[in-house]
């Protein structure tokens, strides 16, 4: 489980305010937001060209697949909310962000013993696992010298946001324990570990940039959390709402592997209104393609469906509460229409 379809903006309406997909609104916003993406790519592949041929097309194989570049563009636009935004070190935080994320990519394909990833041919099935685990190693490395440069109180934050990481992972492995209410609430736990904490982090990076002060910078975490969970959140319900080519991935594995998304946790809990045959085959894996395809079916009508769209509606207004104490502007606006979108792009 890792959030990496976040596919946002149209592009088709606004050509004009559109980057990386986003709909950020403002043209002048558009165009500085342009700029510095380009300075993030050069950046990121330069990096990761410096090291061995043999090491630098694994690493590389994730970069130029594409991907929207979502943590460096929160860290981009946060960085316009502060008064004084540096150039330089957001660029680096941005690639710090990005070289992370691509990382925990590598390294969960191995775990979930994926074959796609942003529409091609995954690195642990194109070469190997251990390959691949290398892959994501090299890019850790790499962002740490990044880090280097940025001082100890981004070594920090990266430091703590590697701990919550490694503990989400580690908490989806162990599963429901004791001080646990629910399985949802563990869920929910478990993907902002996972998910939100690198979110976070993008967007504290932004305010630490730009001369923010810290209740502004506490705003602006907390306002990644909740993108970060409500992104997951979207991603589970395109999961089973959406044609399987939409997101790059193959079709039904969380259902083939038992792994519950919050939907089915929903479905599945004592008093849900869905029906037994739902329950039924959630409640085990499934290794047929007809049950496969029935599941879903009963998935995007049921009550579970519902329910996790209801929680993904709380922490977009929650993100929205975040942003109303944050300066206005165009960097708000641009921020207000990514977060929008999160539920927009489920509809």
């Amino acid at each position: 489980m890792s959030s990496d379809s976040v596919t946002t903006g149209t592009a088709e309406t606004a050509p004009g305010h559109v980057v990386a997909g986003v709909d950020v609104g403002d043209a002048d916003l558009a165009a500085l937001l342009r700029d510095r993406l380009v300075e993030v790519e050069e950046l990121l592949v330069g990096r990761l060209e410096t090291g061995e041929d043999f090491l630098s097309e694994v690493a590389l194989h994730l970069v130029t697949a594409g991907g929207k570049r979502f943590r460096p563009v929160m860290t981009l636009l946060a960085g316009e909310l502060g008064p004084e935004p540096d150039r330089e070190r957001l660029v680096k935080a941005a690639v710090v962000c990005e070289m992370i994320h691509l990382a925990t990519l590598y390294h969960d394909d191995v775990m979930d013993e994926a074959s796609m990833r942003r529409g091609v041919e995954s690195a642990n099935s194109r070469w190997d696992n251990s390959t691949a685990i290398l892959a994501g190693d090299f890019l850790f490395a790499h962002s740490s010298m990044l880090l280097a440069d940025l001082g100890p109180a981004a070594v920090q934050l990266i430091a703590q946001t590697f701990a919550e990481l490694v503990t989400g992972q580690m908490r989806e492995t162990v599963g429901l324990g004791e001080g646990d209410a629910d399985e949802a609430s563990h869920y929910l736990r478990v993907i902002w570990e996972k998910t939100g904490s690198l979110i976070a982090a993008a967007a504290q990076f932004g305010g630490e940039y730009s001369g923010a002060d810290a209740e502004q910078i506490g705003h602006l975490r907390r306002l990644g959390d909740a993108v970060g969970i409500a992104f997951q959140i979207a991603d589970d319900i395109i999961d089973i709402a959406s044609p399987s080519e939409d997101s790059g991935k193959t079709p039904g594995t969380d259902l083939r592997e038992g792994v519950h998304t919050l939907p089915m946790i929903y479905a599945l809990e004592p008093g849900s209104a869905d029906g037994g045959r739902l329950r039924e085959l959630l409640g085990r894996p499934l290794d047929d393609d007809a049950e496969v395809a029935e599941a879903l079916e009963l998935l995007r009508g049921s009550d579970g469906m519902r329910r996790a769209r209801a929680t993904l509606e709380q922490y977009v207004s929650d993100a929205m509460t975040e942003l109303d104490a944050l300066p206005a502007g165009p960097a708000n606006e641009a921020l207000r229409r990514l977060v929008r979108f999160t539920v927009d792009r489920v509809s």
